[in-house]
């Protein structure tokens, strides 16, 4: 399943840029991290790995994030791998007209399990909605200050 979520951001790019790289923010616009460790590369540069911790509601998910290009300001590429998914994403970031930033995030979701196959097939609007809320809860915490954090 592929798809592409599109957001303008508010603010010039390299504002967007010092949000986006600092890992500490995270927690500010991914709903349900709870912890995030380095297990392998120097951290933001290509090849490196984390494990991304999440829990919602009672049901916990463990992420490996792998950094396949890291070009900022103009892109920054990743690879998500946990039981029976892995998801590519492939983020383009742009300077509008206005000054502000627009980002561009293509999403490739491959089942590797059959469960994760079935909920691509069945629900593939609960993915690009939980695309799109990160997007959205992202501009929120860069423009307005306003965090996800315990929320």
């Amino acid at each position: 399943m592929k798809y592409t979520s599109e957001i303008i951001i508010e603010v010039p790019i390299e504002v967007f840029v010092k949000k986006m790289d600092n890992q500490d923010n995270m927690k500010h616009w991914q709903r349900g991290l709870q912890s995030y460790e380095h297990i392998h590369g120097e951290p933001g540069k290509t090849g490196a790995k984390m494990k991304l911790n999440y829990k919602f509601g009672k049901r916990l998910l463990t992420l490996t994030e792998t950094i396949t290009s890291n070009n900022l300001p103009n892109a920054f590429h990743v690879n998500y791998d946990t039981k029976g998914l892995h998801n590519v994403q492939k983020n383009y970031f742009e300077s509008t007209p206005e000054g502000y930033t627009k980002w561009i995030c293509k999403s490739e979701f491959i089942p590797t399990g059959l469960i994760m196959h079935f909920m691509t097939l069945l629900m593939p609007k609960t993915f690009k909605k939980q695309s799109m809320q990160y997007l959205s809860d992202f501009k929120n915490f860069v423009e307005k200050g306003i965090s996800v954090y315990n929320a």
